[in-house]
Formats: structure tokens, sequence, C-alpha cells
């Protein structure tokens, strides 16, 4: 049973630093939309047309979408098992109230993003897949149109927002969880790997949270 424990443990760590990666590689694409908006609109289109299209793109989607629900998955046979073993709601270090708020409540902030992930792959993913959207001057696929209409509204910002603070200290906890789980959480390395995951989490979650709120501003204009 130990075994299994660390396996899943394992999984789930493998699956979310896959996860931050693809994080990294998916604020990069996007800062395009802080970009003048004549030019976003064309470079934004263009983007997400060249991803479409690329045949290594589409075997990392898969992986991506495979990660997804392997982590989500894993994160819920882990805290099955720490819940009938010792009552606990989640897999922490057990340190009672030593512990932080966020590590005590990362069920919580999973179903958080899970529900964000299925209005944000409904509105964005599948319509770009999945309908005849309009096409941009160039011939492609205007998928800025649509992300722009989206986050001119207050409430959907609001809901992103939400959302995103909930997923950064995910971010902050499965980082460190994940570090001791694969074993380099060593009392050498220990200062170096707290400010690389706290620099990564800030990064990672003000850069995806300027993006809405920039769109937002810019229409208000």
């Amino acid at each position: 049973m130990k075994t299994t424990s660390l396996q899943h443990k394992l999984w789930m760590s493998a699956t979310g630093l896959f996860l931050c990666f693809f994080l990294v590689i998916h604020l990069l694409g996007n800062l395009q939309l802080f970009l003048d908006p004549g030019i976003a609109h064309e470079q934004f289109n263009w983007y997400s047309n060249l991803l479409a299209g690329n045949i290594i793109i589409k075997i990392i989607s898969y992986i991506l979408y495979t990660s997804i629900i392997g982590h989500t998955v894993y994160a819920i046979l882990v805290t099955h098992k720490n819940t009938a073993a010792s009552g606990t709601k989640y897999a922490y270090d057990k340190r009672g109230k030593a512990s932080v708020w966020y590590s005590r409540n990362m069920g919580l902030l999973g179903t958080i993003i899970f529900l964000f992930l299925i209005i944000h792959m409904k509105d964005f993913w599948y319509q770009y897949k999945f309908t005849d959207l309009p096409l941009d001057a160039k011939g492609n696929k205007d998928l800025y149109t649509i992300v722009t209409k989206a986050y001119s509204e207050l409430w959907y910002v609001l809901v992103y927002e939400i959302a995103l603070i909930a997923l950064g200290f995910h971010l902050l906890h499965g980082f460190f969880s994940a570090a001791r789980t694969i074993g380099i959480f060593h009392p050498k390395y220990v200062r170096w790997i707290k400010v690389l995951g706290w620099v990564y989490t800030a990064t990672i979650t003000l850069g995806f949270m300027a993006m809405p709120v920039y769109v937002y501003l810019n229409s208000q204009l």
C-alpha cells in the first residue's frame, strides 16, 4: 500500500511538473496580447494557427490532456488514501496548525482550478477546434476576437482572477511538494528551491492575471 501511495505521488509530481512547463510556454505565447491591438490581432491568430497545424504540437497537446486527467486522478487517489489513513482531507506535511492554510485546502483549490479549466477550454479551445470561427484578414481563424470579447466582460475577468489566485497557491504548494516527493528538497538546496518556487509561481500567476485585466482596460477606452 505504501509503495502504491508513493507511486501515485510520483505520478502526480511528474504530471504536475509537466503542467508547470506547459504554463511557461502558454504564458510566453499569450504575451502577444500585450502588443498593440492591431499587431496583436494578426500575431495571435497566426500563432494559434501555427500551433494547430504543427504535428509536434499536436502530440504535445495529447500529452497535456493526459497529464491534466492523470494529475487530477492521482490527486484524488492520494487524497482518498490519506483520508482513509488519518482523516486528513489532503496530503501535506503533517505539521498540524504549523502548516500553511493553502496546504490544508489543496482539494478546494484543485476543484476551483478544474472548474476554471472546463470554462477556459469550452470558451477558447472548443470554439477554436469545433466551431466555424470567422477568419481574419490573413485567412486565419479569428481566435483573438473571441479572447478579447470574453475579457471585455468584467464578471468574466473576475472569475479568471479568482481562479488564477487559486492556481498560484496550488502551484506554490505543488512545487515544494513535488520537490520533496522526487527527493531534491535537500537542506543543502532548500533555500534555492524555495526562491525558485516563489519566483516561478509569482511570474506565472501575475503574468496570466495581467492579461485579462489589460484586455479589459483596453476595451473600456
